[in-house]
């Protein structure tokens, strides 16, 4: 069986096809160990400071004012108004009812 003979010719796709493979398989291993050395760096970076203003929004969404971080009083009383009177639900992520220590 000769080179230039299609058996020859698939023998050597087959055996670069089991090359490619392998080079994928390593590559796959590197992805994951870099993406398990970005999570363990994210864990150890310290969270994001809270901002020192506010954006108040109004109907539709619109933005009405921005109060600095002084400020923020007025909006913990809104809160708990909204909360507790308004009907307004509590976000299910940050669950700020919690930590106003409302509709516990």
């Amino acid at each position: 069986m000769s080179e230039s003979s299609p058996e020859g010719r698939l023998a050597q796709l087959y055996f670069l096809r089991r090359v490619q493979v392998q080079h994928l398989e390593e590559t796959d291993r590197w992805i994951a160990t870099e993406e398990q050395r970005a999570a363990e760096h994210a864990q150890r970076r310290p969270p994001p400071a809270t901002p020192d203003w506010a954006l108040e929004r109004g109907k539709r969404a619109l933005p009405v004012l921005v109060h600095t971080g002084q400020c923020w009083n007025a909006f913990f009383m809104q809160a708990i108004e909204a909360l507790t009177r308004g009907g307004v639900p509590p976000c299910a992520r940050c669950e700020p009812d919690k930590d106003l220590g409302v509709l516990d």
